[in-house]
C-alpha cells in the first residue's frame, strides 16, 4: 500500500507539472482575485468580488467594481463629485481591456455618471479603441446613456474658492488618498481583465487628458503575462508607456512589485521634478501574485481574494 501510494503520488506530481495544476487546487483552474488602487477600492472590490466569487468574468467584476467609485459623489478623482477643471466642467476619462486584448476607451467625456460602460461599449460595438469629446457624448447618447449634471455643490464650491488665486499646483497623494481607480482581476477560469477610470486632474485645463484612458499608460492587460494599472501624475506615466512597461517587465521574469518599482525608477530618471509628483503602479499577475510600489509615502491599494478579506496595503515607495 505504501508502494502503490507513493507511486500514486508521484503520477500526480507529474500530472500537476505538466497542467500547471497544484495537488491542493486540483478541479479548480484559478484562485480568483481584484485588486485595486487607493483607499476608496475597498468597496470597489467587494462589487466586483460579487461576480469572480460566483464563478465570473474578470471583465464584468472590473467594470462592475469601478462602477462604485464612479458613482460616489464623496470621491472627489472619480465620476460624479470629481473636481471640474479650471473652467468649472467635469470632465471623465476611462478604459477597460479583457483578456483577449479587446479594449475600449472614452476621454473628454462629459455629462455620463459611467464612463467606464461606456468605453466597454466603444470595445463591443465600434471598429474603435478610443471615442472623445462631443463624439463619445453622441455615442453614449444613442446608446441609452442619460445625460447628467456631474457637478456636486461640494465641487462647485471648492472651484470656486480655487479660483481666487487659480494657482495650479498638483499636490502629492491629493484628497488623501482619493485618486485615480484602476481595478485589475482574475477570475476562475484564468482569465484577467482591467478597468480604469478618473476625473482627472482637478482644475487642468479644459481639455487635457491623463494615462488613465491611454491603453498602455494607464492600464495594460497581457492574459500571458499579467496586467497592471496606474495612479498619480499622468503625463510621467504616459512619457513611459507605464503599465506596458511593468506588463513587459513581468514576462522578463519580475514579480509584480519588482516590476513597478523598475517603472518606477524609470521615471524618476526621466521626468524632472519628480520628487514634486506621485506615480503608483499597481500590478497583478497570471499566478495572481501582485504588487504596487510609488515614488512617494501614501499610496495604497485593496486586495479580496479567498486569501485576503478586501484589505488595504501601503505601497513601497523610493521616497
Amino acid at each position: 500500500m505504501q508502494r502503490r501510494n507513493f507511486l500514486s503520488f508521484g503520477l500526480a506530481g507529474i500530472t500537476s507539472q505538466l497542467f500547471g495544476k497544484s495537488l491542493d487546487n486540483q478541479g479548480v483552474k484559478n484562485n480568483p482575485i481584484v485588486i485595486s488602487t487607493w483607499e476608496h477600492g475597498l468597496d470597489a472590490n467587494k462589487a466586483a468580488w460579487e461576480i469572480l466569487s460566483k464563478n465570473g468574468k474578470a471583465l464584468d467584476a472590473v467594470e462592475a467594481g469601478v462602477k462604485v467609485s464612479e458613482a460616489d459623489p464623496n470621491i472627489t478623482t472619480v465620476g460624479y463629485g470629481g473636481f471640474p477643471d479650471r473652467d468649472g466642467r467635469v470632465t471623465l476619462d476611462a478604459c477597460i481591456m479583457d483578456e483577449n486584448s479587446n479594449c475600449g476607451s472614452v476621454a473628454f467625456l462629459e455629462h455620463i455618471m459611467h464612463p467606464i460602460s461606456v468605453a466597454r461599449l466603444v470595445m463591443e460595438k465600434t471598429p474603435h479603441v478610443m471615442l472623445v469629446g462631443e463624439g463619445a457624448l453622441d455615442f453614449a447618447l444613442k446608446n441609452g446613456f442619460k445625460k447628467e449634471n456631474l457637478l456636486t455643490p461640494v465641487a462647485e464650491k471648492a472651484w470656486k474658492e480655487w479660483l481666487r488665486e487659480a494657482k495650479y499646483e498638483p499636490v502629492i497623494n491629493f484628497e488623501n488618498n482619493h485618486d485615480t481607480i484602476g481595478m485589475i482581476a482574475l477570475d476562475a477560469n484564468g482569465n484577467l481583465s482591467g478597468a480604469c477610470t478618473t476625473s482627472g486632474m482637478s482644475w487642468k485645463m479644459h481639455g487635457r487628458v491623463g494615462d488613465s484612458p491611454i491603453i498602455g499608460a494607464g492600464l495594460y492587460v497581457d492574459n500571458e503575462v499579467g496586467a497592471a494599472c496606474a495612479t498619480g501624475v499622468g503625463e510621467a506615466v504616459i512619457r513611459t508607456v507605464g503599465s506596458h512597461l511593468v506588463v513587459e517587465l513581468m514576462r522578463q521574469g519580475k514579480s509584480p512589485e519588482k516590476a513597478c518599482k523598475a517603472a518606477v525608477e524609470r521615471i524618476m530618471q526621466r521626468f524632472k521634478g519628480f520628487e514634486k509628483i506621485q506615480v503608483g503602479f499597481l500590478a497583478l499577475n497570471k499566478k495572481g501574485e501582485y504588487g504596487a510600489y510609488c515614488i512617494q509615502k501614501g499610496f495604497n491599494y485593496a486586495v479580496y481574494s479567498g486569501k485576503v478579506n478586501n484589505q488595504l496595503f501601503d505601497g513601497k515607495s523610493a521616497i
